[in-house]
Order: C-alpha cells, then structure tokens, then sequence
C-alpha cells in the first residue's frame, strides 16, 4: 500500500475517533478525557466549553469532520483511479497482449463458494421479521417536523 494511502486512511482514522469523542460529550458523558479531547479539538477557535451555545459548536465541528472525511475517502478513490489508469497506459505502450490479459481477469472480491440462496433468505428473513424497539430521543421529533 502507498505510503500516502497509509497517511490519508490514518488522518481518517483519527478523524473518526475525535467525532466518536465529541458525540459521547454532546450525550452528557463528561469523563476526564473526552472533556480533553474536546478541548484539544476547540483548541485555538476561542470556544469555551462552558459556553451557552457549545452544543450547536459541537455538531458544527463533528458535520466539519464528517465532511473532511468524505473529502478524504474521494482523494482516495481518486488517486487510485488516477494510478490504475496510469499503470494501464504503462502497460498498453509497453505490453498490449498482458494489458488484454489482464482486463480479461475477473476481479476477485471474495473467496470461497457462494453462499446458498435458501441459506440467505432464511438469514434476511429471520432478522427483518422480528421488531425492533427504537430509543425515541426528543431531537428526532425536532427533525421530523
């Protein structure tokens, strides 16, 4: 794996934590080191967690975090592309024949057999039949309307 996929997938691994963070704070669970870690994450913005409005601050940053991530997972898909492609063009110039050969190949996405169909069904059907009680928290009643 490229050394700049590794640094990109570590960024949004991170990224990922921080927002798991800032949504336990946003939920009341104040320990020690969420509270740290929700000031390092304001640090330098002149945010103050005693402030009235830290909670729309909150959701502000964790939607900036969400969208940067999906800026991330775009770059990416991006230069792989851009790599694929590349490499393909490489290949069409140097070797025709092993270019062909090698679009021919099926792209392997899994091993092993494939899994039975009355299998499947019965899985899929035993987990949508049985009911599932949702927690009703007051905000989803504010976005419904």
């Amino acid at each position: 794996m490229p050394a700049w996929r590794i640094r990109i997938e570590e960024r949004i691994a991170k990224a990922r934590a921080l927002i798991g963070r800032l949504i336990c704070f946003r939920s009341s669970k104040n320990r020690p080191r969420i509270v740290r870690t929700v000031r390092m994450a304001f640090a330098g913005t002149n945010v103050s967690l005693s402030q009235p409005g830290i909670m729309q601050k909150l959701t502000e940053r964790i939607d900036d975090l969400k969208q940067r991530i999906a800026a991330w997972g775009k770059r990416i898909r991006r230069y792989t592309e851009r790599s694929t492609r590349f490499n393909q063009n490489r290949l069409f110039q140097s070797d025709q024949k092993r270019l062909y050969k090698s679009l021919e190949r099926p792209m392997v996405s899994g091993t092993g057999p494939a899994p039975n169909q009355a299998d499947t069904v019965a899985f899929w059907r035993g987990l949508w039949s049985e009911p599932v009680n949702h927690s009703e928290v007051p905000w989803t009643e504010v976005v419904a309307s």
